[in-house]
């Protein structure tokens, strides 16, 4: 036992952070009572908790870690930086250059502003719409599950306690791949639409045309076409999402990948637009993005070498071979398990995804937390699937071998009628819910 256990950690995080952690992905009631309530270390797929207990890592933060923990390459740049500082009071010469490589590779980026958060740059590309259009309204995308922290995005959520009614009004929502609820909206609300963002590709597949239909559509009725791609950028293709399905938006948000773990997200554009955020120019201001912490050069580094490293290794092309064998390995040891049919698995092999289900053959948070605690018992966490370069077929064949037993215990509780009666603690709960 490590001189203070995980628990002593956690109750500390909950006496001063609301929740027990900054996002609420990270929270209690996302993992089973077994789970490591703290992590106090990572290296390639790996973490261990305070009390040493290791665990294959298949969720790689929320995304961010594209090449694994603590990449060491990575380190050595953002250890080049540290001694040098890192924040100055003009700006440094690798924010150039970050924003230079993004326009090289980025199909839309002509300019870029850098930032931390996903949220900043998503919610920046709205006030850039909406000073560029003279327009208010937003349209977003239904199956979307989080374009921002801020009350244009939390207001047209369940909660969305906190926001004022008239900005909640101001965002409208399509469905993905039905154009005709799209065309609706404009025809609803003529010359008030700024603009409209989404998640070009996700889980769901693009129906042929789709996407080209709606940058179309925005075209026609003067709004902005915006591409979330805080999550698919840097991982189905270099360029993102954009580049894989071959449409340009007019601005797009990325973040998460682009850093290995370290804090940058860059809003990317059409100039013309994009330079409404700048000081030049006799038309009014836009007071676009302005973080203290935009220009740290330790994080810059960390995302020009990942960006860099991305390209010379082919990361892009490991990524999805990665998650296509997670993918296969997870059918088949529900199959092995006898629980093919409490297990849902799909998506983009470089962005799997998998769900367990009930006997009514709909997603069950029961099925999910045995899942969870099972697997956890053998060391492997797997509350969502995020490929890395640092996942071997090797690793995951042996993560596989456990997930297989796991399955096996599910199997087992369902057999006795009796899944919930295996589940040690509370079950857990989604995230976007109206009361705790």
């Amino acid at each position: 036992m490590a001189k203070y256990d995980n628990k002593f950690y956690a109750d500390r995080a909950k006496r001063f952070i609301p929740g027990g952690a900054h996002t609420y992905s990270k929270g209690d009631d996302q993992f089973p009572a077994n789970a490591p309530s703290v992590i106090t270390r990572g290296k390639g797929c790996q973490l261990w908790d305070a009390e040493d207990n290791q665990f294959t890592d298949f969720a790689l933060s929320l995304g961010t870690v594209v090449l694994g923990h603590a990449y060491e390459p990575v380190l050595d740049a953002v250890r080049e930086e540290l001694v040098k500082g890192v924040n100055f009071v003009r700006p440094s010469i690798i924010e150039g250059e970050l924003a230079e490589l993004i326009c090289d590779i980025v199909p839309c980026a002509e300019m870029v502003k850098l930032a931390k958060h996903g949220s900043d740059v998503t919610t920046a590309s709205i006030k850039l719409a909406r000073a560029y259009t003279g327009k208010e309204r937003v349209i977003r995308c239904s199956a979307d599950a989080f374009n921002a922290v801020h009350d244009w995005f939390i207001g047209s959520t369940v909660v969305d306690r906190g926001v004022p009614k008239a900005v909640k009004d101001l965002t409208l929502q399509f469905e993905y791949n039905n154009i005709d609820s799209l065309s609706a909206l404009f025809m609803q609300y003529p010359n008030e639409i700024a603009c409209v963002i989404f998640e070009p590709i996700s889980f769901i597949e693009p129906e042929p045309g789709f996407l080209q239909a709606v940058k179309e559509l925005c075209e026609i009725n003067g709004a902005i076409l915006i591409f979330d791609e805080v999550v698919s950028g840097f991982r189905f293709s270099l360029g993102g999402g954009q580049e894989y399905c071959g449409v340009t938006p007019h601005l797009a948000a990325f973040g998460k990948a682009m850093a290995n773990g370290f804090s940058v997200s860059a809003l990317a554009g059409r100039r013309d637009i994009m330079e409404l955020g700048g000081i030049d120019g006799e038309q009014e201001r836009v007071f676009l993005l302005s973080t203290t912490h935009g220009g740290e050069t330790h994080s810059i580094a960390a995302a020009i070498k990942t960006i860099n490293t991305i390209k010379e290794y082919n990361i892009i092309d490991h990524i999805w071979k990665t998650g296509g064998l997670i993918k296969q390995g997870l059918s088949k040891a529900a199959e092995d398990a006898g629980i093919s049919d409490l297990i849902e698995v799909g998506g983009y092999d470089c962005k799997p995804a998998f769900a367990m289900l009930g006997s009514d053959g709909k997603s069950c948070m029961t099925t999910r937390t045995l899942f969870l605690q099972e697997t956890i018992k053998r060391g492997v966490l797997m509350p969502y699937i995020v490929p890395s370069f640092s996942h071997s077929p090797q690793i995951i064949t042996n993560a596989m071998e456990k997930i297989t037993e796991a399955f096996a215990v599910i199997n087992k509780a369902r057999q006795e009628g009796n899944i919930a009666g295996y589940v040690e603690g509370d079950v857990v709960k989604p995230v976007f819910r109206k009361f705790n």
